[in-house]
């Protein structure tokens, strides 16, 4: 009689409900053990070769890109005095619960492997508050570049991943108001200008002028996050979507709060905004809005003194839905549109964001003792993505290492020869490489050389250790000299300052 899986599952409970069970438990568990090795004999059985979603592999040309990225990046962060820690990829759960709003949804839970319920972090910022509040620190310019995890819808061509890097720049201390926040901003406009990425605008707001904002429209306070959460979604949606979201999600009602809150996010503008928005009886009515926009005055005074101008703009649609964030906001956003090989748009959107947070140390403090705190995170998997799709619509391959000179001999024998002087170059911190074969020939060791982009070969042979001199060839033009073997050290350098990465034709 065919029982099928649901009527064996509970024949199998009654069988182990009886007096017989525990013997059945264990030829249950004899033939499990039996089919393992079973399994083992047959060898290992076919699976899908692929990475999990929402991640990839990075091949040697996406991995020099990003080197050359985070070098650019760390240059501009040690500019400004930052000094770098490291936390682990994961925390406790409690750690990261209720920090983040609606976004808490996308958090990865680990389970449980130890006595403790963790989590894989969500961003830096957190792990960054719980360090200073563990570590006492009141005082600290850091930056942080890890990896951090996102059980979001992945949009690969986007550089929306899974998993991907974070560089967040933070500044902790107590200081005077919008010194080290216009600085952060200063931070994101020298590192896009370093990428060479494109146009780019950073719009900025003030948290507490959207609560004043929500209050003088009527909104409930306990609605203040989701709404804020709601208004976040304009640089993506149209009005008309968020306000249905307003209404029909979050129960706002359409003529106490959603109709007037459409009419001022859509502004955005420069100080001569602030000033109206100050002469604005309905918003200026609450203490938040007034607080808000004094502070947005003075943030845009001193970005005219760092020479931000050009590139910053109020703007009273940005949100940032994190619940930490307490004043200044910014979000920089791609101007420009690159697109990949198949023709999608690449990489156009927000690439860096950030704000202050003067309370998310005090959460995790024993005292509530708060540190305020500003940073800024870059989008670098954003800014990968632009420019891989460039260099593939180029035609160009980057050089994936950074050898400076390759070591060729012109006749067979001469392995011993370029041994020595491969250690001779290692011995003087100059990058160099050789064939592995023991008898090569000249040809296939200098096209190596203009596929790899070496820019100099040093070439050994008989004529040439009669005479005690080697040939130093320029790859790229095909001109050589004789150099004395005692000079290629000085030679190789006054011919190739190395740089990290270079295009190869």
């Amino acid at each position: 009689m065919w029982l099928g899986a649901g009527g064996a599952l509970r024949l199998v409970r009654r069988c182990l409900s009886t007096s017989a069970g525990p013997q059945i438990a264990e030829e249950v568990s004899r033939l499990l053990e039996l089919k393992a090795q079973l399994e083992d004999v047959a060898g290992p059985q076919k699976f899908t070769l692929k990475t999990p979603k929402g991640t990839r592999d990075y091949g040697p040309q996406q991995m020099a890109i990003r080197a050359d990225v985070f070098n650019k990046i760390v240059a501009v962060f040690k500019r400004h005095g930052a000094e770098t820690i490291d936390t682990p990829i994961f925390e406790l759960k409690e750690v990261l619960t209720g920090k983040y709003g609606e976004d808490s949804k996308l958090i990865y839970d680990l389970a449980d492997q130890g006595g403790e319920i963790l989590s894989l972090r969500y961003d830096l910022t957190v792990p960054f508050a719980r360090y200073l509040a563990m570590s006492k620190i009141t005082n600290i310019k850091r930056y942080h570049i890890a990896k951090v995890y996102r059980r979001d819808n992945p949009a690969m061509t986007k550089g929306r991943y899974r998993e991907f890097y974070q560089c967040d720049f933070d500044i902790a201390g107590q200081y005077d108001p919008m010194i080290p926040d216009v600085e952060c901003v200063r931070v994101v406009k020298e590192i896009l200008m370093a990428l060479q990425i494109g146009e780019f605008v950073v719009k900025v707001n003030h948290r507490q002028l959207l609560d004043g904002l929500f209050e003088a429209c009527g909104v409930p306070t306990d609605k203040f996050r989701s709404i804020c959460s709601a208004v976040d979604k304009l640089d993506k949606s149209p009005w008309v979507d968020v306000r249905k979201e307003m209404v029909d999600e979050k129960g706002l009602a359409p003529e106490v709060g959603a109709d007037h809150i459409g009419e001022y996010v859509i502004l955005s503008g420069g100080q001569e905004l602030v000033e109206r928005l100050l002469e604005d009886k309905t918003l200026t009515k609450a203490k938040s809005s007034r607080d808000g926009l004094e502070a947005m005055g003075l943030f845009l005074k001193y970005c005219n003194l760092y020479g931000l101008q050009d590139c910053v703009r109020f703007d009273l649609s940005l949100a940032r839905g994190l619940d930490y964030y307490t004043g200044v906001i910014y979000e920089a956003v791609l101007l420009g549109e690159t697109k990949n090989e198949q023709g999608e748009s690449v990489g156009v959107g927000s690439i860096a964001g950030g704000g202050r947070y003067d309370n998310l140390v005090g959460m995790f403090d024993p005292k509530h003792k708060n540190v305020p705190c500003v940073g800024v995170s870059i989008g670098v998997e954003r800014v990968f993505s632009v420019l891989e799709a460039r260099l593939a619509s180029s035609n160009k391959k980057v050089r994936t290492t950074e050898v400076e000179v390759f070591v060729a001999s012109a006749q067979k024998n001469l392995l011993e020869e370029r041994m020595k002087l491969c250690t001779e170059l290692w011995d003087n911190n100059i990058k160099a490489e050789q064939s592995y074969k023991r008898n090569p020939k000249l040809l296939a060791q200098l096209q190596y050389c203009e596929e790899m982009g070496i820019p100099l070969a040093v070439i050994v042979g008989e004529s040439e250790l009669a005479k005690g001199v080697v040939k130093v060839r320029q790859v790229e033009t095909r001109q050589e000299v004789e150099v004395p073997r005692a000079n290629l050290t000085e030679e190789v350098r006054r011919n190739y300052p190395v740089s990290s990465v270079k295009e190869v034709n």
